[in-house]
This record gives structure tokens, C-alpha cells and sequence, in this order.
């Protein structure tokens, strides 16, 4: 995870492996911080979670879904980028009432450590 934090920071792209790697690692603590069921993270190719309380989904898409790239998610863990800027410029789509991480986020301090709330739960 550190690995693809420091790439990110110095305008790097990751590899593939270490960014795989990070961005699982990112959706465990991320599953860890705001458990539930009612939002439905995405990361395509790497992974999703299913997070934050509220109702659950049960059949067909679910009503609140956020999607990105691997690099953003990254970028939104460690706190580089604010949840709503990367909404507002179309780094992220997030649709449905509660698709909002702004919350529970960052999971990461700038080099890569899980902040304390984010350990506490793994």
C-alpha cells in the first residue's frame, strides 16, 4: 500500500501488482471503518465491498453504488483527493442517497499507515 502511495505522489503510475495489492488492501479497511451493506464500492478490476450501515441490498443493482479507477481510489484513501472534488470532476461516480465517503475517509495517513480508526477495526 505504501508502494502505491509513494508512486501516486511522485506522479508515477504503480505497477499492476503493488496497485492490485493496495487498492484490496484499501477496500478490506475501508469494509473494516464504515461496516454495513447499504453502499456498494466498486474498483473495477481489482475488487468491491459492500459498506456503511443502512438497509440492505439484497436483488439487481444496488441503489447506492460508487465506482473509480484504481488510482483514485488510492489517491481518495490516503487523502489526497476530497471524496466530493473527485465526484465533482468525474473521477467517481456515485449514485443513490447514501454514496458518499466523504465520512469515513481517509483510511490512510500520507505514507501509507491505516489511521488508528481504521486499525481498531481490522
Amino acid at each position: 500500500m505504501a508502494d502505491a502511495i509513494a508512486a501516486i505522489a511522485n506522479d508515477e503510475a504503480p505497477d499492476k501488482e503493488t496497485l492490485k495489492g493496495a487498492v484490496r488492501e484499501l477496500l478490506r479497511a475501508l469494509a473494516d471503518k464504515a461496516p454495513g451493506h447499504s453502499v456498494e464500492v466498486r474498483v473495477p478490476p481489482y475488487g468491491a465491498v459492500q459498506c456503511v450501515e443502512g438497509p440492505r441490498h439484497r436483488r439487481g443493482t444496488p441503489p447506492n453504488v460508487i465506482e473509480c479507477q484504481p488510482v483514485v481510489f488510492v489517491e481518495l484513501a490516503a487523502g489526497r483527493v476530497a471524496f466530493a472534488d473527485a465526484v465533482a470532476s468525474g473521477r467517481v461516480t456515485a449514485s443513490g442517497q447514501r454514496a458518499d465517503l466523504t465520512e469515513v475517509l481517509p483510511l490512510t495517513g500520507p505514507d501509507g499507515e491505516l489511521l488508528e480508526a481504521a486499525e481498531e477495526e481490522a
